[in-house]
């Protein structure tokens, strides 16, 4: 196991860190049901400047406040009443810079992820988007703050060796951004080419 270690997570650019997260190794384990993937889609979200951001002009709620701490831990919100989003906080302290991991290609777990996502075949919807990569890990918001640089808070994220090039990644606009003005179509959606386990794109795409 060669958890990311600190350095990673703490460098200030975001976008940098949502590429390089590209290809790293994803884990759960709770109550002894470990579960993991590769991650394979990610969003960049970087706190003052951008309105499509939580803590755009760096806002401040009990729900944001976790985005400022320093990099390396969790941020998990909940959308539509149901969808447990999992990001990585990066940066230095009071940067309130995320990334949103949105695919991940299952590697170990498989039963479990299936049981947690209703029975549901092992078929690419398992785990592309953000919500359903969240179910069939088991994170819930209540991880929302966890330390992702050891285990002890049954999520973490692990180095592999597996070096994704720019020339095998494609970039878009986020998902869902149509309010965020000229915010709205920054190319900070990032997505292993050609990879099965990612979501469908809504935007032309772009090579790096």
């Amino acid at each position: 196991m060669a958890l990311l270690k600190k350095s990673f997570y703490t460098r200030k650019d975001v976008v940098q860190i949502s590429k390089e997260l590209l290809g790293k190794k994803l884990v759960t384990n709770f109550n002894k049901k470990l579960t993991s993937g590769i991650i394979v889609e990610t969003e960049a979200y970087r706190g003052p400047d951008d309105k499509a951001c939580h803590a755009f002009n760096n806002r401040r709620t009990p729900r944001t406040e976790v985005m400022f701490h320093e990099g390396g831990v969790a941020y998990v919100y909940t959308i539509y009443g149901m969808y447990d989003l999992f990001n990585v906080v990066t940066g230095e302290e009071n940067m309130a810079h995320v990334v949103l991991i949105r695919g991940l290609e299952p590697l170990e777990g498989l039963d479990f992820m299936q049981l947690r996502r209703g029975g549901m075949d092992i078929k690419p919807l398992l785990t592309a988007g953000p919500g359903r990569l969240g179910m069939a890990l088991g994170i819930k918001k209540s991880h929302s703050g966890v330390n992702l640089m050891d285990n002890k808070g049954g999520v973490w994220i692990e180095e592999i060796g597996n070096k994704i090039k720019d020339t095998d990644i494609v970039a878009g606009p986020r998902v869902g951004m149509s309010t965020a003005e000229e915010c709205s179509n920054w190319p900070w959606r990032f997505r292993i080419k050609g990879n099965k386990w990612t979501s469908k794109p809504n935007h032309v795409e772009y090579d790096l």
